[in-house]
């Protein structure tokens, strides 16, 4: 049943479920510490991330919307995900989800060779998967949250079209990898198939523990679509075999699920977005303005 009331719930502080159990895992000092907040999809990119990829770090769950110094440090605008790089001497940071993914990718090819992208032998491979990224920025991330913020029916049914088709368009862009790299690949058997799949992430590998870059980038707001979007708009995700297969595999994938918190808490955290409240965060600012995301 879709929910149409207000009942003036605000966002959680501390995590839930899976999230917590990793959060006490990474409580430690590290050379990397992650501020970020539990709810927050674009902490999630990251935090699923660091997972995967084995870095070691240590986690600091935070209000963002209070500022605190220790978050401004590392991010000016105040936004997470950001990092605190404790190994230089003084400190350095990092703030911005895709640039934070593109270095702590850098840091394990080079110190235990996992990686969320193909090798840079295959250049063409990795340029299809950021192309992929690149439609999630720029059109299903907003999409969403245009889609959970309008308010009247018309924009509400528009909204829910904007977003179905970019999943759409993303789904493309997915066979269009497949098509080029793995089939029109010249594989001649299964060694070679999976060796051409490495980096194009879980709608294409073998190997149900290879997570990509697309996964990652796209994953968040995808699952927010199972409880979010179907709690406060009534929205479902598109069925298909293989679209099916690999939302499976994405939400089921242990260093994804270690990151989730219990549905409650993203029902509670995204009711001030689904009645688009003022001020609700820079995000909802943005998009109530047609300007970009910051």
């Amino acid at each position: 049943m879709v929910s149409k009331t207000d009942s003036g719930k605000t966002y959680r502080n501390e995590c839930t479920g899976d999230a917590l159990e990793t959060v006490k895992k990474h409580t430690k000092e590290q050379d990397t510490t992650l501020f970020g907040s539990c709810f927050c999809p674009f902490v999630q990119r990251v935090w699923v991330s660091f997972e995967y990829l084995q870095i070691p770090y240590k986690v600091s769950s935070l209000d963002p919307y209070k500022k605190p110094k220790d978050l401004l440090e590392v991010s000016p605008k105040g936004l997470v995900p950001g990092l605190k790089l404790n190994h230089f001497n003084p400190p350095k940071a990092l703030n911005e989800s895709t640039v934070i993914l593109e270095y702590i990718n850098d840091l394990a090819v080079g110190s235990n060779g996992r990686s969320l992208l193909p090798p840079i032998t295959n250049p063409y491979s990795r340029a299809l998967v950021r192309l992929q990224c690149d439609h999630v920025n720029r059109s299903l991330v907003p999409s969403f949250y245009r889609y959970l913020q309008a308010q009247d029916e018309d924009a509400q049914i528009n909204g829910g079209k904007e977003f179905h088709e970019s999943i759409e368009g993303l789904v493309k862009l997915l066979e269009r990898t497949e098509n080029e790299v793995v089939r029109s690949g010249g594989a001649s058997g299964e060694g070679e198939r999976k060796a051409l799949a490495v980096g194009l992430g879980l709608w294409i590998a073998e190997n149900e523990e290879d997570i990509g870059l697309i996964d990652v980038m796209a994953g968040p707001w995808l699952y927010r679509a199972t409880n979010v979007l179907k709690h406060y708009r009534g929205f479902e995700l598109p069925h298909g075999e293989r679209f099916d297969r690999w939302i499976k595999k994405l939400f089921n994938h242990p260093n994804f699920k270690s990151t989730c918190n219990t549905e409650d808490l993203y029902l509670d955290s995204y009711e001030r977005y689904a009645f688009n409240r003022p001020n609700t965060s820079q995000v909802a600012n943005a998009v109530n303005s047609g300007r970009g995301l910051p």
